[in-house]
């Protein structure tokens, strides 16, 4: 099984503040019944946030605001 790291998440996006908002925020999304993004059996959701970070299904709306 692959381990997902910050570096692999940082790619994505980047600043390590923004990533930590990001994965809070989508952490509540799963708690409140929002659906998986990606194929995660058996892990935290903070795993499953992360995860769904570093494959490029959660994207930051305030950064694409930005460009």
């Amino acid at each position: 099984m692959a381990r997902i790291t910050i570096d692999d998440c940082l790619k994505r996006v980047p600043n390590r503040f923004r990533l930590v908002h990001m994965a809070a925020k989508r952490v509540r999304q799963i708690r409140e019944g929002s659906e998986y993004l990606v194929s995660s059996p058996k892990n935290e959701d903070i795993v499953v946030s992360l995860r769904e970070i570093a494959a490029g299904k959660v994207v930051d709306r305030q950064e694409s605001k930005e460009e």
